[in-house]
């Protein structure tokens, strides 16, 4: 298999996104986090990366690694991309600043180790539903809900698709 490697030069480990973080604040910048699967990027997702963006100065995106897509029992057909490409649509879009994979279930571990001043998540979320919420807000940080944009899912085009095929 061909890797794309990092093309856009957003694309780090953890150790190197921390570091970056940090540089960040020193600057003053205000770092947004978000995290997801992105499997078939779509205008939802644009949209409301676009939205995510604007809420300060940085933004970093956790991307589910294939390992953390198959925990989260989307179907045996997922991910439908795998990680690499991903990331890479991910990095080329102007408004993300860095996008840092995680295989665990959930993206815990990178908000604890980011500390991202506003954690960002979508509309169909209850803010009790949105993980390391309660760690943000403990140190200060900032949680917020952006509207859902209706019609676009990864799993309707994923159907759309099989049903035309």
């Amino acid at each position: 298999m061909t890797t794309l490697g990092n093309p856009f030069q957003k694309l780090f480990n953890l150790q190197a996104m921390v570091e970056t973080r940090i540089a960040w604040k020193e600057k003053g910048e205000t770092v947004v986090f978000t995290n997801g699967v992105f499997d078939i990027l779509h205008p939802g997702h644009v949209l409301y990366l676009k939205e995510a963006a604007a809420l300060g100065t940085k933004l970093i995106v956790g991307l589910n690694a294939d390992a953390s897509v198959r925990m989260l029992n989307k179907g045996e057909s997922r991910p439908i991309q795998d990680e690499q490409a991903r990331a890479t649509l991910l990095s080329a879009l102007s408004m993300v600043d860095g996008v840092v994979m995680f295989s665990e279930a959930t993206p815990l571990n990178l908000i604890t180790m980011l500390r991202p001043d506003v954690l960002v998540k979508g509309g169909d979320y209850t803010l009790e539903q949105i993980v390391g919420s309660k760690e943000v807000i403990a140190y200060g940080g900032e949680v917020k809900q952006l509207q859902f944009v209706d019609g676009y899912s990864t799993t309707s085009i994923e159907q759309k698709i099989r049903s035309n095929g």
